[in-house]
C-alpha cells in the first residue's frame, strides 16, 4: 500500500507525476473588461431567459470596479505558485489554467494541454468541498468541454478528491484566522466574550445541500464539512490566542427565486443578532472560498464591512488562501498522492487519508472517483468525468 499523501520528493527518490503530464487547474472565471460583463453573466445564468438589460443591473458591482472581477489574476498568480512548487520538487509537468465561464475556457484549456502532450491530466478544482456547483457541475462542464474535441485529442482526466479537510488548507486558515484574531485580544485590547468569529460561505438551495456528497453518506456534506472546519479553524484559534470565542457558519450570494430555500442566516442577518448580544468586534472568515474573487470583496469586504460599520461592530476580514505556501504545498501533497495511487492501480472508491489531518476533519474524505449519485444535478442528469458513472 502506497502512503496517501507523499509530499515533496523523498531523499533518493526519482521525482515523478506519472502517470499525468500536466496538471489542469480548472476555475469558475469572470470578466476582465465592462465589455465583458453581461457575456459573462450570460454564460453563468445560461438557459434561464435572463433578459440582458437585467443581467447588466446584476453586475454593477462588476461595473462599478472597471468591470473587472479579481478571479483570473488570483488564479494567474495560484497557476505560477503550483508550477513553482512543482519545479521546488524536480517535476517538469506544465499547470494549465480553465474556466468554466469565459476564457480561458475549458475547451482552450483541453488543447493547449493536447499541444503540450498531455494524455493523461489531474485536475485541481479551485472549489474545497462537496457540492453540486461546487465539483459536479465543474465535472460535467469537462465532460462537455472533452466532447468538443476530437476523439483522438481527448486526454483522459483523474481528479483529486474535494480537499477543504487537508491541513494543507484548514491549517493556513486557521493561522490565518488566529492572526486576526490576535489583533483585537492583543493590540485592540478586547475581552474574547466580544468578539465573534463569522465563518462565511456561499449559500445553495437546501436541497443542493441535501444531495452533496456519496448518497452513502446520507447527504449534506456541503454544510457537514463547513460546520468540522470552523470547529478545527476554531479550536486552532484558542490554541494560538489563548481566546474561547463564539463561532457561528453563516452564508452569503444567495440568489435564485425568492421562493427557493437557500442555506441560511445571511450574513447580514446575522451581524446584526450579534450587535444586538453585545459582540464589539467580528472576525468575518472567508471559508467557503479560495481566493478574494467578487463574493469576498464585494459581498464581505463591501457590503459586510458596510452593515458592520453601521452597527457599530469592528470588522476584520481573513484573507482567503489565495497562493500561501502552506495551502500550495498541500495541493500538490494531493496531486502526488493521487498519482502515486493511480500509478499503483489503488484509486476509485477508497477514502485517501492526508497525514496530520485532526480528528475533527478527518472525516472528510471522498474517493479519488465520485460515487454514483454524489452531489447530483438538481435538474437533468449531465455527462461527467471523474466519476463511477462516468
Amino acid at each position: 500500500m502506497l502512503p496517501d499523501d507523499v509530499g515533496a520528493r523523498q531523499e533518493g527518490s526519482v521525482a515523478t507525476l506519472e502517470p499525468y503530464q500536466g496538471v489542469f487547474l480548472v476555475s469558475f472565471g469572470g470578466p476582465e473588461a465592462p465589455e465583458q460583463v453581461v457575456p459573462f453573466l450570460r454564460s453563468v445564468t445560461a438557459g434561464r431567459g435572463i433578459p440582458d438589460d437585467r443581467l447588466a443591473e446584476v453586475g454593477r458591482h462588476y461595473t462599478d470596479r472597471g468591470g473587472r472581477s479579481p478571479i483570473n489574476d488570483e488564479n494567474r498568480a495560484l497557476q505560477a505558485a503550483l508550477a513553482a512548487e512543482l519545479a521546488r520538487r524536480d517535476l517538469d509537468v506544465p499547470v494549465i489554467w480553465g474556466n468554466r465561464h469565459l476564457e480561458p475556457s475549458l475547451v482552450t484549456m483541453l488543447q493547449e494541454g493536447v499541444h503540450r502532450g498531455v494524455r493523461r491530466g489531474v485536475v485541481v478544482l479551485t472549489s474545497a468541498y462537496p457540492s453540486y456547483s461546487g465539483c459536479r457541475q465543474y465535472r460535467e462542464d469537462l465532460a462537455a468541454a472533452l466532447a468538443a474535441l476530437p476523439e483522438e485529442d481527448r486526454p483522459v482526466l483523474d481528479k483529486i478528491p474535494a480537499y477543504a479537510g487537508h491541513p494543507g488548507f484548514v491549517g493556513t486558515m486557521g493561522d490565518l484566522t488566529a492572526d486576526s484574531v490576535a489583533e483585537f485580544t492583543g493590540g485592540g485590547g478586547l475581552p474574547p466574550e466580544a468578539i465573534a468569529l463569522v465563518f462565511v460561505t456561499h449559500s445553495i438551495p437546501l436541497a443542493s445541500d441535501a444531495g452533496s456528497g456519496p448518497p452513502a453518506d446520507g447527504g449534506h456534506a456541503y454544510t457537514r464539512w463547513h460546520t468540522a472546519v470552523a470547529q478545527e479553524v476554531t479550536a486552532t484559534v484558542t490554541a494560538r490566542t489563548g481566546a474561547r470565542l463564539r463561532h457561528d457558519v453563516v452564508y452569503c450570494s444567495r440568489s435564485g427565486p425568492p421562493n427557493q430555500p437557500w442555506l441560511e442566516p445571511d450574513i447580514s442577518d446575522h451581524l446584526a443578532l450579534l450587535a444586538e448580544q453585545g459582540i464589539r468586534a467580528v472576525v468575518v472568515v472567508p471559508l467557503g472560498f479560495l481566493s478574494d474573487h467578487m463574493e469576498v470583496v464585494y459581498d464581505l469586504d463591501t457590503v459586510a464591512g458596510q452593515d458592520a460599520a453601521r452597527l457599530g461592530l469592528q470588522f476584520r476580514r481573513v484573507s482567503t488562501v489565495r497562493a500561501h505556501p502552506r495551502f500550495v504545498a498541500g495541493l500538490l501533497d494531493l496531486v502526488q498522492a493521487r498519482a502515486a495511487r493511480a500509478r499503483a492501480g489503488e484509486a476509485h472508491q477508497e477514502r485517501p487519508h492526508p497525514e496530520g489531518a485532526s480528528k475533527l476533519t478527518e472525516g472528510l474524505r471522498l474517493p479519488d472517483r465520485c460515487a454514483v449519485g454524489c452531489c447530483v444535478n438538481p435538474r437533468n442528469a449531465r455527462p461527467a468525468v471523474c466519476g463511477e458513472d462516468s
